[in-house]
Formats: structure tokens, C-alpha cells, sequence
């Protein structure tokens, strides 16, 4: 490029600016403490956990150990939860909550009931026991359960076992069965109906 080439682009850009480009990521300057950070991670990590678990360890009537459970919703046909009381359903599943605290208790029956509904499961045991060896005479565990179960929308009816499943100190649960299943059940009475003659 000659000296005159150079000097006409110079007079060209006389004046013309860089761009700024903006900064990719805005970084917050201001100072946070350990502390705060902690307690909000905390604090949401709770929040968290209530929504999870909505089971309550307050306000439940102590019930004797030997009182037998009896729950139906309104909708659950009487010759269902008879069958249910008599132990004529298998159970899917069982979780066994002797010895464990409420604390423990709360966390594994919501995981429990949980699980079972996202297996499609429609009939488990839970075994809370009796209680009969803490000196309170208080069926503790039994008590919760009794309390905490109907606060499952899924859970349509529970009762106390048959002696040969453990009578008073263990419950059938019977769950709310899934779109899948109900779809099912039509498909195989459908199947078994028998079309009518036209003679």
C-alpha cells in the first residue's frame, strides 16, 4: 500500500469507534457468606423433603395394641373389602416396621406405598406390631399407620390381618388400581362376554 493509499484509509476511519461487546456471564459481585449459603440450601433442602414426605408425626390417637384397623373409602363395593378383610387377596408386596422409630416408620411406609404404586401393585402388608413390649402398652407404629394411611388418595381401603398373617398387629392395604389395570380388567370381561344371538 502506498503513502497515499495509507493516508486516504486513515482519513476514511477518522472518527469510527470500537464496538463494546457485552460480557458473556454477569457476575455477581456481591459478597455472600458461607453461612447464608449454607442456611438457604438448608432451608430449601427442607421445603423438599415436606413435599416429598407429606406423612405427619403430630396430633395421632394412641390406639390399644390389640384394636383391629378398619378403613374404606366411600366407592370400595362391600364384597371387595370383605375379601380384603378375609385375606383372600395376595399380597404383592410387605414391609416390616417392628423396632423402627416413627421417624424411620414415616420415611419407609411413604416410600413404601410410593414404590408399590409406581410397580402397579394392588394389595401389600404393612406389619407395624403390636407394641406390646414398650411399657406404655401403646401400639405406637399402629397408631401412626392408622393415621397416616388414609392421607394416601391411592389407598382405598386397609384392615386388620387374619391370625395367619399376623391378626392385629399387621395390615392389608388395598391400593387404588391404575388407568393400565382398570383398561386391563375391561379388555379381559369384554373378552369373556358372550355376543348375544340373532334368531
Amino acid at each position: 500500500m502506498s503513502d497515499t493509499d495509507d493516508k486516504l484509509f486513515r482519513d476514511e476511519l477518522a472518527g469510527v469507534q470500537p464496538l463494546q461487546a457485552p460480557p458473556k456471564v454477569t457476575l455477581n459481585r456481591s459478597p455472600v457468606s458461607a453461612l447464608a449459603t449454607a442456611a438457604r440450601r438448608e432451608a430449601a433442602q427442607r421445603e423438599l423433603d415436606a413435599e416429598r414426605n407429606f406423612l405427619a408425626l403430630d396430633n395421632v390417637d394412641m390406639l390399644d395394641p390389640y384394636y383391629p384397623l378398619d378403613f374404606k373409602r366411600s366407592g370400595v363395593q362391600h364384597g371387595v373389602y370383605r375379601k380384603l378383610r378375609q385375606g383372600k387377596y395376595a399380597m404383592d408386596a410387605r414391609l416390616d416396621l417392628h423396632r423402627m422409630t416413627a421417624e424411620r416408620a414415616r420415611e419407609e411406609v411413604f416410600h413404601f406405598i410410593r414404590e408399590a404404586l409406581t410397580y402397579d401393585l394392588r394389595n401389600v402388608l404393612i406389619v407395624p406390631g403390636r407394641g406390646t413390649h414398650n411399657q406404655s402398652q401403646e401400639a405406637v407404629l399402629k397408631s401412626y399407620l392408622n393415621k397416616w394411611l388414609p392421607e394416601f388418595d391411592e389407598v382405598q381401603a386397609f384392615c386388620s390381618a387374619i391370625p395367619a398373617h399376623g391378626g392385629t398387629g399387621a395390615v392389608y392395604v388395598m391400593l387404588k388400581k391404575s388407568e393400565q389395570r382398570k383398561q386391563e380388567n375391561r379388555d379381559r370381561f369384554q373378552r369373556g362376554r358372550v355376543p348375544e344371538s340373532k334368531g
